[in-house]
């Protein structure tokens, strides 16, 4: 070496270094790996369920347009008002939106995220909002405060956000959201407890149409044998069996022509396996578990092999009673408690059971067996039937 001669004397050369590992020689085994999940987030799920599977969007279209166009009532222990400023801000939330347009986007985004928000244009304590708008879930983010309680609400749109102070009497965005056990300032969505259903259904789609971009899988192969059971089919033979294939056996319009060989060449059929006969009942199982995620009677969906209910009118009953009526009761009464914060008053917004066809029959019932029961007082037929205490309808507008 170059600096050999600056060695002391009588000093021995270390050996070069080598590097080893600490665990030693490793022996990797290979193995069929973990089931692969879609992701969970919001934007994936809503791109994956309500615009990519037609199950989910018809779910959630059902439900939510059957919600916004439920007839509301406001009323208090009272009366019930015909025209009034909070129905007349719901009625024409803003100029872009009307009544069934603002509450179809706010089902829609708690049956798809779990959360919901309204905020409140112009309002303040005494004075009843100008506009009302819903901001889409999947900007928002809730601010949480030392104490975990929300003290605002950012709107994140790129790279600008917004964030509206919640800490006041008054809070500009009103946040509605499902129930989560496990989360304490956002809920859970029908869609999340789907996503598993949502995957197998999405992959089945893409199974079958990989099938069919492959001609749905050959209905058959053909065999060369030469002579002797040897041999096989030279470049130029193979490519025109190819190219006769192409041109007279392929598309609609050779369905079912016959085929003709020659040369040693034979026909073998072939068929679908008995998993893949399965593969469409799968599918259809992972539909049925979506609607009932969703709480929607899988006949109204046209999904097959679903007899729970005798006939489509008794589905159809049971889909308002069971989740529709209970959804739009929630989110309508918490609307408008937060409205009414703005104008001092102690009124409701409910459903008007009355006015819903699916419940005609059911209702025609309560009001028989009601205006029957002799024992009852006035006010508390009224009470029973959904009425205010009162006397009848104020026509008037309590406080412009």
């Amino acid at each position: 070496m170059v600096f050999e001669f600056m060695r002391r004397k009588g000093t021995p050369i270390s050996p070069p270094e080598a590097k080893a590992s600490a665990v030693g020689r490793v022996v990797g085994f290979g193995s069929t790996g973990r089931v692969a999940w879609s992701a969970r987030d919001t934007v994936s799920l809503a791109r994956n369920g309500y615009v990519g599977n037609p199950v989910v969007h018809r779910c959630v279209k059902m439900i939510a347009e059957a919600a916004a166009a439920l007839p509301l009532v406001l009323q208090d222990q009272t009366a019930r008002y015909e025209a009034h400023p909070m129905l007349q801000l719901v009625a024409n939330p803003n100029p872009a939106q009307g009544k069934a347009e603002l509450l179809e986007a706010l089902f829609g985004y708690l049956l798809l995220t779990g959360n919901s928000y309204v905020e409140a244009v112009g309002g303040e304590e005494g004075r009843w909002p100008s506009e009302l708008h819903v901001l889409r879930a999947d900007r928002v983010q809730v601010v949480p405060g030392h104490d975990g309680w929300p003290v605002g609400y950012e709107y994140s749109v790129g790279a600008r956000k917004h964030r509206f102070d919640a800490t006041g009497a008054l809070p500009p965005v009103c946040h509605m959201r499902a129930f989560h056990p496990q989360d304490d300032h956002y809920g859970l969505s029908p869609l999340q407890a789907a996503a598993q259903a949502l995957d197998v259904h999405n992959a089945a789609s893409r199974w079958s149409k990989a099938l069919l971009d492959n001609a749905a899988r050959p209905s058959g192969a053909i065999v060369y044998r030469g002579a002797d059971g040897a041999g096989g089919l030279s470049a130029d033979q193979y490519d025109r069996l190819v190219a006769e294939m192409e041109t007279h056996h392929q598309g609609a319009r050779n369905a079912g022509r016959p085929m003709l060989l020659e040369g040693g060449l034979d026909w073998k059929p072939m068929g679908f396996s008995p998993s893949d006969m399965e593969f469409q009942k799968t599918k259809d199982s992972a539909a049925r578990e979506i609607a009932l995620a969703f709480g929607v009677p899988p006949m109204l969906l046209g999904i097959p092999g679903d007899a729970t209910f005798a006939n489509y009118q008794e589905a159809n009953r049971a889909f308002y009673r069971l989740t529709v009526l209970p959804l739009a009761t929630r989110v309508v009464a918490q609307l408008s408690e937060w409205l009414a914060r703005f104008g001092g008053q102690d009124c409701v917004l409910r459903p008007d059971l009355d006015q819903v066809p699916a419940l005609a029959a059911e209702r025609s019932e309560v009001w028989r067996r009601v205006s029957g029961a002799d024992f009852l007082s006035e006010a508390e037929k009224r009470a029973l039937l959904g009425l205010p205490v009162g006397m009848g309808v104020d026509q008037g507008a309590a406080h412009d």
